[in-house]
């Protein structure tokens, strides 16, 4: 699967009551579509997927194909931290509606980089899609270090990506200078796409995309027509937003400004809780002032 461009990992809408908004679905699926972006990954953290039952992801995953109807391709996050379920989760599930299959590296149990590497190379083995490994150690407590994950690369041709949101752009660069020619190396985190992408990322998996695709694919496009202080421009025109949505949690930020966008409920589950006030009034105020608010 090519990962190039703006991935956009999609939130659940909830109604107040907490019950998922199948209605607003849609919604969400044709805002995505029509700011150009290149693919939707489904049931990942932002879609607060440790907060669903299985009968609800299914429902969500069918709501979403349904709605997307293959205008653009999908990604499916399955992760976990017992290996030997999360193997028996993937052979268990209908993948033929995506193109890829995104897993965070185990959180809670903070194995050695060899059970991390011994993690995903059984998940390789039971995969018939395309692997990304998701490195998010600010959630997992442990980092999928270059080297593992290139071993991994290296050892398991159906792992083709890694989706790098340790922070560290050094990490990044080895990576992308030392993993093999077929590996994809995406922007985990908002605020770095730009850099991540001069550095030779080939795109982002985004959580502002959910509510503002458009400039975010104007970066892309900036960035491939060597238009760079544009891009810069832009990149620094959203840096106020990004900051905000993640300033009390993902995905309670950028469920706060789907909401004045009209798009969907701010509406989180437990443990997460709505945005403050304080918040949604400073959401706001950078909205009012950003050539980006519609």
């Amino acid at each position: 699967m090519n990962l190039k461009g703006l991935g956009v990992a999609m939130v659940t809408p909830f109604h107040h009551d907490g019950t998922i908004d199948f209605e607003s679905i849609p919604r969400v699926v044709e805002h995505i579509v029509s700011g150009q972006a290149d693919y939707l990954v489904v049931l990942g953290t932002t879609a607060e997927v440790a907060c669903l039952s299985a009968k609800e992801k299914r429902q969500v995953v069918q709501a979403i194909v349904s709605a997307n109807q293959n205008r653009l391709p999908l990604v499916i996050g399955i992760g976990g931290n017992n290996t030997a379920q999360l193997v028996a989760e993937i052979q268990a599930t209908d993948l033929s509606a995506f193109g890829a299959l995104l897993s965070v590296s185990p959180y809670y149990n903070k194995p050695t980089q060899e059970g991390i590497y011994h993690h995903f190379a059984e998940l390789a083995k039971a995969s018939t899609l395309p692997i990304i490994v998701y490195n998010v150690p600010s959630r997992t407590g442990s980092s999928v270090e270059a080297s593992t994950f290139i071993r991994l690369a290296q050892d398991f041709e159906n792992i083709i990506a890694i989706k790098e949101a340790s922070g560290s752009m050094l990490q990044a660069q080895e990576i992308i200078k030392e993993a093999p020619s077929h590996i994809q190396v995406i922007s985990g985190d908002d605020a770095l796409t730009l850099p991540m992408l001069l550095a030779g990322a080939v795109g982002t998996i985004s959580v502002l995309g959910n509510a503002m695709p458009i400039p975010l694919t104007k970066m892309f496009e900036y960035v491939e027509a060597g238009n760079l202080n544009k891009a810069y421009q832009l990149h620094y025109e959203l840096l106020d937003m990004i900051q905000l949505l993640f300033e009390e949690g993902n995905p309670t930020g950028i469920k706060a400004l789907m909401e004045i966008l009209k798009i969907c409920s701010s509406q989180v589950r437990l443990p997460l809780v709505s945005a403050t006030s304080s918040l949604n009034a400073r959401i706001e105020k950078v909205l009012e002032h950003s050539i980006y608010a519609v």
